[in-house]
């Protein structure tokens, strides 16, 4: 028989200063029993970093054809794919062929380094992926206030992002490993 996923629920606060965002969202995820903590909560990490009422949660690591989360538009034509980890290259150009924007979050300390290293030459030419890493001592961090029922708070601000519950606060600073050209091209219009 097979085991069955874990039902976690969130009260996520977003306060994203940045870009004048603020929002409140009542989360279900469904921890499939091989995720860890540390995958799941750099989930919520992504989910708070992308706040929309219609971005929501893939399946899971059981389905490969389903990113981590994902945004629809009214279509059903695929907006934003975001992965967390260290994906299969082939995936992740397949995820550019059918999405707007790809963003991976990668985490897990120096397999990070590694996974770039092979995957860099081939991914880079990507003009719809972000790839962000996640230090592992936030994401341990992170893990470390998993729970069944959590209640928490994200506050982005000058590149920086706060997140945590009512006993913990993690500073987590993103190392940029590769932006989108639509990013870049964003960038050079604003003049940042």
């Amino acid at each position: 028989m097979a085991l069955k996923s874990t039902i976690y629920r969130a009260a996520l606060s977003v306060a994203n200063i940045a870009q004048n965002r603020y929002g409140d969202y009542a989360l279900t995820i469904a921890r499939h029993p091989s995720e860890t903590d540390e995958r799941m909560m750099v989930r919520l990490l992504a989910f708070a970093l992308h706040a929309n009422d219609a971005l929501c949660f893939g399946k899971g690591l059981s389905t490969e054809d389903e990113p981590d989360l994902w945004r629809r538009d009214l279509t059903g034509a695929i907006e934003l794919w975001i992965d967390v980890g260290l994906p299969d290259e082939k995936q992740v150009r397949k995820a550019c062929g059918r999405a707007g924007e790809v963003h991976i979050y990668a985490y897990g300390g120096r397999a990070v380094g590694l996974w770039w290293s092979k995957a860099r030459d081939r991914l880079d030419a990507l003009p719809r992926l972000t790839v962000s890493e996640v230090p592992i001592d936030a994401s341990r961090a992170l893990a470390a206030m998993a729970a069944r029922s959590m209640r928490l708070h994200c506050t982005i601000q000058d590149g920086s992002i706060d997140f945590g519950d009512s006993a913990t606060s993690v500073s987590v600073e993103l190392a940029d490993l590769k932006s989108s050209h639509m990013q870049m091209q964003s960038a050079h219009r604003t003049g940042r």
